[in-house]
């Protein structure tokens, strides 16, 4: 009996291919642009057309016990994959944009399979050796991007938990460090952790803030003297 053909890009219809059947691709995407807090992740997948995942699509999309469940069968039957990261000093020393494109580029420099093309998620490429090619809503139209997505996804809400058990104070682990309610109110109420990316506009608003306080402080404190 003839095998079913696997159709790895679902939603990207083959006129639109930016490549042939001779390339090795490897879907690329990002996940902790916009919170306050931890690191940003990215992941690297090349996938492999005789193994089948069923189920891959954007993370958001799926619940957390969905990505955790398909997380680790990326793992076992991708050709290759990889996941990197940028800290938070890196992230308020070049930005959050080039700290994501950053972390694109070391995924796919960890592959052990060297890809001719990666496909990115979103509207802009990071600069690489590789060949780039981005889609927007990728992650739902390719499934080694979705795959990517779940990979940097649960690799990051991990690392997540871990500060939690560091900085308890914070809720990391109920949160991720997003710009919740409960994330807001205990950041007022115990100021920013070692975490927490100080360029972000909240942050960086609370130590302004403590700043102009402590100054003037120490201007009432002289003018008494």
């Amino acid at each position: 009996m003839r095998k079913k053909k696997v159709n790895l890009y679902p939603g990207l219809p083959a006129r639109n291919r930016p490549f042939t059947e001779l390339d090795v691709v490897c879907g690329v995407d990002e996940a902790g642009r916009g919170p306050l807090a931890g690191p940003v992740f990215a992941a690297a997948v090349i996938l492999d057309p005789l193994r089948p995942i069923e189920g891959l699509r954007d993370s958001k999309k799926l619940s957390e016990a969905r990505r955790d469940e398909l997380a680790p069968l990326i793992r076992e039957h991708a050709l290759a994959w990889a996941i990197a990261e940028c800290s938070c000093e890196e992230i308020d020393s070049i930005n959050i944009l080039q700290a994501t494109m950053l972390a694109m580029r070391r995924a796919v420099e960890a592959l052990q399979t060297l890809p001719t093309l990666a496909l990115i998620d979103g509207n802009r490429c990071p600069q690489m050796n590789v060949r780039a090619h981005a889609i927007v809503e990728g992650d739902d139209k390719v499934n080694a991007i979705s795959a990517a997505s779940i990979l940097a996804k649960t690799a990051r809400d991990a690392a997540l938990v871990r500060l939690h058990g560091l900085y308890p104070q914070y809720g990391f682990d109920q949160h991720k460090g997003y710009g919740t309610p409960l994330h807001l109110e205990r950041l007022r109420l115990h100021g920013p952790s070692p975490a927490h990316r100080r360029s972000f506009a909240p942050v960086r608003n609370l130590l302004q803030v403590d700043l102009f306080a402590e100054v003037g402080g120490q201007m009432t404190e002289a003018e008494t003297v």
